[in-house]
């Protein structure tokens, strides 16, 4: 390769551009290449925030509203203009006067077509490309401003594909070569997302379309590497918004990071990998906030050449097309049939399914396909099937090197299918994954769960870094609901606690008031109830009545216990909600005037006497399981608990007989629930039940607010719930609605500390022995739960040793965590488990004779 293609090419992003900051980086970057000889070309897209302006530009002329568009986006120039030093109505001024001209143009015709928009979008690459070019020129460091549409030419001339979505050639261009030789001596700049026509009229790439330029920039200079520099370092093995505890990859092969960006990844677009393959040239993703971070290698080679599960990725917005036919069967030619609709109406679809009888295809969002187009299809097709559409579902794949190796590896975890209803399975015929397709609002905690039960890093691993959590970034989604770290601030007073041998689980009564005033705090909830089994240490019952919250029991021993920590609650502020009780149970807890919760027909049946004159609420099973595991689902066909819709009228009945008034509905789904859609459908179901019971007065949506299981500060957006809880009462004004979260109070507010007994090292693995394990904390072996764990005595080393946690217990099962990245640790440190606060001290046992855990507050 001669001197004159030693090119280097990089692309930024928007949020890439958009402060004098970042074109520092840009800069350092830039130079320091220059200075190892290389050559530089840019590619960057517009301004954050700018695309989606101009998109929004040619609707707002169209209704008469121009000038209040056009004057934000001339401002943001201004400003990146001012932070740079430069005067943006010098060096913009004919942008600003094309876009006014155009935007004036669609306002007069009232006629927004696709040439008219690819030009108007256009305007935000030529824009800031303009200021980059004049900061780096301003700098010292020699740039070529290069209008990209001069370079790239689009290879379709459609209506609107051909203006919108368009494809551009590729090859080594050795006409562009010498041209850059004759006019660019230094480096070089352009835009990404842009093209030109044959006819000379602007095209436009597509959204994510800069990636795209840059990767046929880099094939058409034949260059030596393409770095794309992004808002993340690098792909990681989950979308970090869904987990912290997503892992960074550090290499990829071009087929497997062709498959996670097509199958959800956003870190790249999916059209950017071919370029680069057919060139063979070196990619690499990386962070313009994290420049000293390695970032994700993707080349020829694989990372290793075993099989291995790289990543879980989710898709949103997917549709299912089902065609179900008897003459399918032995029918030849009946698939092309199928497929032909789709191909005439310029349909892509993703997934394939078939059975005798029956072919279900998957189509991914796209805005193309518009309500006609898909009731037009759905014409064309119903001529030789029945046609059944499902709308908002979700993609959740399994990406990785050799998935059908794999497949006895993922045993355990396919248990976290049982009460997803599936409605496609789809494993790739490159063998590169395996995807299911869910109802929309599962494939989020589908994908949660799968990724922390399957990635699990090596000691010295060559595919996985660091989790994003653990390099110090905040999921954009989570940095809104989390709140600090209690246990980071109280960080000297834990390590005091700590006893020297056993075990200590310490709880922050701060945090438990905190999430307890959340809750009662809801502007639309009638009534909070602390679901006091997560944890019944009397100072936590006492924080949470003080709170405004009641307690609600599952037991007669915690009505008890409850009435005594916190002896200013009335019995309307108890809650008792027993699951196969004996009699004196329900006899005492109507003595003491407790609301009472029936969940099965026996009591009424055999025991009619003690409800005479009472007031009680059924507890109704919907049939719809929700929750992080099958152990903490507590609805759902095979549910020991509630009362089938079946058998309502049954117990009315009963009731009625009894002289009993049912007064309330009840139900709880599960555990770990964050989604507030999930208490919508919940109040729903309630509500139509209550429809034909006049006495009804109180809906009980139960609890289960998810706190995440990787570590802690993601739970469910309160704000959201409330919003959606107003809506309920705004749609249903006749009824109270209660909620009774549990874990939700606690989990945050408990740690469990203990100190390292051993460490131990074995060409497979390492060990981090501590003084206590399942007998102080169980949910790891009977849930799968994952707790974060920290050495907190070396909080502020560096990690980069990898361990199992275990304990003391003589089962194999005894683990706290697995596949943890901690410093090196050493025998008397102490550990920190978080998440400890709910189910912790309270499912303890003396197993092996071992004391478990005694507790503290602070």
């Amino acid at each position: 390769m001669s001197d004159a293609r030693n090119w280097t090419v990089l692309k930024f992003g928007g949020t890439s551009v958009k402060s004098l900051a970042d074109w520092r980086i840009i800069h350092k970057r830039a130079a320091g290449l220059k200075a190892a000889g290389k050559r530089v070309f840019i590619v960057h897209s517009a301004i954050r925030g700018i695309s989606d302006a101009l998109d929004a530009l040619a609707g707002q002329a169209v209704a008469g509203r121009a000038d209040a568009a056009l004057e934000p986006i001339f401002e943001r120039h201004r400003e990146l203009a001012a932070e740079l030093d430069l005067d943006a109505d010098t060096l913009l001024a004919v942008e600003f006067a094309d876009l006014s001209r155009l935007a004036a143009g669609i306002a007069l015709t009232r006629d927004a077509s696709p040439r008219l928009k690819a030009e108007i979008m256009a305007k935000g690459e030529l824009m800031a490309t303009r200021l980059g070019a004049a900061w780096l020129n301003a700098q010292g460091l020699a740039t070529h401003w290069l209008d990209a549409r001069d370079a790239l030419t689009a290879q379709t001339d459609g209506p609107v594909q051909g203006y919108l979505a368009v494809d551009c050639d590729h090859a080594c261009d050795d006409d562009l070569l010498a041209r850059l030789d004759e006019e660019a001596s230094g480096g070089v700049l352009t835009q990404g997302f842009i093209a030109r026509r044959r006819d000379g009229d602007t095209a436009l790439l597509g959204r994510g379309g800069s990636d795209t330029s840059a990767a046929y920039f880099a094939a058409k200079l034949d260059a030596e590497a393409l770095e794309i520099w992004t808002d993340v370092p690098g792909f990681f093995s989950a979308d970090p918004r869904l987990t912290g505890s997503a892992r960074q990859i550090k290499a990829l092969s071009y087929d497997e990071a062709q498959e996670l960006a097509s199958m959800g990844a956003g870190v790249l677009h999916p059209r950017t990998i071919a370029p680069v393959r057919r060139a063979g040239i070196e990619m690499q993703v990386l962070c313009t906030q994290r420049p000293d971070m390695a970032g994700t290698r993707i080349s020829a080679a694989p990372s290793e050449d075993a099989p291995r599960l790289k990543a879980v990725s989710v898709k949103h917005g997917v549709r299912l097309i089902t065609l179900e036919t008897d003459g399918m069967w032995r029918a030849s030619g009946f698939l092309a049939q199928a497929f032909e609709p789709f191909a005439r109406h310029g349909v892509s679809i993703d997934l394939v399914s078939t059975s005798e009888t029956s072919v279900t295809v998957s189509l991914d969002a796209d805005p193309s396909l518009t309500t006609d187009l898909i009731e037009t299809l759905e014409t064309d097709l119903a001529r030789i099937a029945q046609v059944t559409v499902i709308e908002n579902c979700a993609a959740v794949s399994l990406v990785g090197r050799g998935v059908r190796a794999l497949l006895a590896q993922f045993g355990p975890a396919m248990e976290a299918f049982a009460h997803y209803p599936l409605r496609l399975v789809s494993q790739a015929a490159n063998d590169l994954n395996l995807t299911v397709v869910v109802d929309g609002d599962q494939g989020v905690a589908l994908c949660r769960r799968l990724h922390d039960q399957l990635i699990q890093p090596k000691p010295l691993d060559k595919t996985f870094g660091a989790s994003w959590r653990e390099i110090g970034e905040s999921p954009a989604q989570e940095s809104a609901l989390a709140a600090p770290l209690w246990w980071r601030q109280k960080r000297e007073a834990l390590l005091d606690l700590c006893p020297a041998e056993g075990a200590r689980y310490v709880y922050d009564l701060d945090t438990v008031r905190a999430r307890a005033s959340a809750i009662a705090g809801l502007k639309h909830l009638d009534r909070g109830f602390y679901a006091m089994k997560a944890n019944g240490h009397p100072d936590i019952l006492q924080a949470v009545a003080e709170a405004g919250m009641g307690i609600e029991c599952v037991s007669l021993a915690e009505v008890r216990a409850a009435m005594g920590a916190a002896p200013q609650l009335t019995a309307e502020q108890i809650l008792f909600t027993p699951n196969f009780a004996p009699r004196s149970e329900y006899a005492e807890a109507l003595k003491l005037g407790v609301h009472l919760t029936l969940d099965g027909l026996h009591p009424l049946k055999h025991w009619p006497d003690l409800f005479a004159g009472a007031s009680v609420t059924l507890r109704i099973n919907p049939q719809r399981p929700e929750g992080h595991h099958k152990h903490v689902r507590t609805a759902g066909p095979e549910a020991k608990f509630g009362l089938h819709a079946d058998e309502v009228a049954e117990a009315v009945e009963l009731a009625k007989a009894a002289g009993a008034t049912i007064t309330g509905l009840h139900v709880h789904s599960g555990s770990g629930i964050s989604d507030p859609e999930h208490w919508r459908r919940v109040g729903q179901f309630l509500s139509e039940t209550a429809r034909d019971l006049s006495d009804v007065k109180v809906l009980d949506l139960g609890g289960g607010l998810g706190v995440d299981e990787a570590s802690g500060p993601r739970r469910i957006d309160t704000d959201a719930l409330d919003i959606m809880l107003g809506e309920l009462k705004a749609a249903f004004p006749d009824y109270e609605f209660w909620l009774e979260p549990g874990r939700f109070i606690v989990a945050e507010a408990g740690v469990l500390l203990a100190r390292v007994t051993q460490t131990k090292s074995t060409p497979d693995a390492n060990f981090v022995g501590l003084a206590t394990g399942m007998n102080s904390l169980i949910r790891p072996a009977l849930y799968g739960a994952r707790h974060e764990i920290v050495n907190l005595t070396r909080l502020e080393e560096n990690a980069d040793w990898i361990a199992d946690i275990v304990g003391p217990i003589c089962e194999s099962a005894d683990k706290l965590g697995t596949q943890r990245l901690l410093p090196e640790t050493h025998e008397g440190d102490v550990m920190l488990v978080g998440n400890g606060g709910a189910y912790g001290r309270v499912m303890a046992s003396h197993y092996n004779m071992r004391e478990p855990a005694d507790e503290a507050v602070i």
